[in-house]
């Protein structure tokens, strides 16, 4: 565990914490109590706000509908009282109920317990049927944290680079990727936040599952991105937290040394396609 931030820190640097964790698979209320000691000690620790694993509260599974679930439903409930009394942000996913199929969507939460944003997961994993059993997304999600402007995209979102150059071009100087990517892939796992961070100029945060499921492996590697595609930070694949320092003036300092953005030609690259 790191230590509880310093005074030292200026006020426009946000403290994120990636909780890289297993489930207690299909057992909502079991891993909501793990995770709810990881949150005490996050907040401990002096992070602003904490981001779990996609569908972490159940176990990612592609094709299952066991646990849907309303935006106000016991997950989302659970997540915001515990943000309140920690003082602290929180990022979960959940099931969400939709017609005529659940989305995958990831809930922001602030530390007074207010849902700050919601974002569905647009890209859903086709080869592993997920895009039979959910609806796709088809809007971003952002929230401000302190000085930071933030977004979110989920797991699979990593491999199309285009919803982290619409980020950017809203301004977004850090992008939290709640994940279950495999063991069997983590070497794109680290290509796509190091090349999502550098090519867009923002932080890219990844958190993922660890451990051992019904439907896969997966070796953690949690591990954050600067604007300048730097690991910063680094898990190993055991259940741990991982702390990173978000500072808004890093990003917005590459952009305006480097204006890679204004060179983007996004009317060509539609005709071309």
């Amino acid at each position: 565990m790191s230590q509880p931030r310093s005074s030292q820190r200026p006020d426009r640097v946000i403290r994120a914490c990636s909780a890289q964790m297993a489930p207690v698979w299909g057992d909502p209320e079991k891993t909501l109590t793990k995770a709810e000691i990881l949150i005490r000690h996050a907040a401990a620790g002096g992070a602003d706000i904490i981001c779990f694993p996609e569908q972490i509260f159940t176990g990612w599974d592609p094709t299952s509908h066991e646990h849907i679930q309303d935006s106000d439903g016991m997950i989302v409930s659970f997540l915001k009282t515990a943000a309140q009394d920690a003082g602290i942000a929180i990022i979960g996913s959940i099931q969400e109920r939709s017609v005529p199929l659940p989305r995958n969507t990831a809930v922001v939460i602030s530390s007074e317990g207010t849902i700050l944003t919601t974002y569905a997961k647009i890209h859903l994993f086709s080869p592993a049927r997920e895009n039979t059993a959910f609806s796709p997304g088809t809007g971003l999600g952002t929230f401000t944290l302190g000085s930071v402007k933030c977004g979110l995209a989920i797991c699979y979102d990593l491999r199309f680079p285009e919803i982290f150059s619409a980020y950017a071009a809203q301004g977004v100087q850090a992008v939290f990727v709640p994940s279950a990517w495999p063991a069997s892939r983590i070497r794109h796992w680290e290509l796509f936040i190091a090349a999502r961070a550098a090519e867009n100029q923002m932080y890219v945060i990844g958190v993922n599952t660890t451990g051992k499921t019904p439907v896969d492996v997966y070796d953690g590697t949690s591990m954050t991105a600067d604007p300048d595609g730097a690991i910063i930070s680094r898990a190993g694949d055991a259940e741990q937290l991982v702390f990173s320092a978000i500072d808004p003036a890093v990003a917005d300092a590459a952009r305006s040394a480097f204006q890679v953005g204004k060179d983007r030609r996004v009317a060509l690259y539609r005709d071309l396609a």
